[in-house]
């Protein structure tokens, strides 16, 4: 059963981090606030920094939650069942681990099954888990690849993330509509040419 930390836990299961109080990381909004030049006391700010810690409970989720956990149930009653199983379209809401902005896109996974296959919803899951964490693309891509590989042992996982990085769209260069594209492909999905094009096309792409 995956493992959800309470609060009173007060340490990430992800990374194993001490956190501070609650207190504390209000504090620490109401301190970014005069940063950015205005009145944590004021009537539209007031509520500000309790809201902004809630968001980051949600946003931040992943570093309670175990992934490996999240696979654990198999099913072996497939009728002999072996070919590509895809799930695409993805939805990702993640954050910039440099700027602390969104990363917004889309993760499209697919596996080679060996005797056994998993609930999809626990892909979905495993893919939030990683991306409601601070993260860069390529390495959260590494991430959801190597764990279903890990832990299901099928002939082949891929994994392609399309997202758009507001560290780029809303600073720095203010390049628009632009999406990266970072790819993971291990076992069969590396090895066979004609398993990885299998996979490309049920996600309506040619190439990664």
């Amino acid at each position: 059963m995956n493992r959800i930390l309470k609060k009173s836990d007060m340490v990430s299961l992800a990374t194993g981090v001490a956190r501070p109080s609650r207190e504390e990381a209000e504090l620490a909004v109401r301190t970014l606030i005069r940063w950015a030049g205005d009145d944590p006391g004021r009537e539209g700010l007031v509520g500000t920094p309790d809201r902004v810690v809630r968001s980051y409970e949600e946003f931040f989720a992943g570093y309670d939650q175990d992934p490996r956990d999240m696979l654990q149930r198999t099913f072996e009653e497939v009728e002999g069942y072996d070919e590509v199983v895809v799930l695409r379209d993805i939805r990702i809401e993640s954050h910039c681990e440099h700027h602390m902005v969104p990363i917004i896109g889309k993760v499209h996974v697919g596996y080679l099954p060996d005797k056994r296959v998993v609930g999809i919803s626990k892909l979905a899951r495993v893919v939030d888990a990683f991306a409601y964490r601070l993260q860069i693309q390529e390495k959260m891509t590494a991430q959801i690849a190597n764990t279903l590989q890990e832990v299901l042992q099928p002939r082949g996982v891929a994994v392609v993330v399309e997202a758009a990085h507001q560290c780029m769209t809303t600073r720095g260069v203010h390049k628009s509509d632009v999406t990266m594209v970072t790819s993971r492909m291990l076992g069969a999905f590396r090895d066979n040419g004609e398993t990885r094009r299998e996979f490309l096309t049920m996600i309506g792409r040619t190439s990664v």
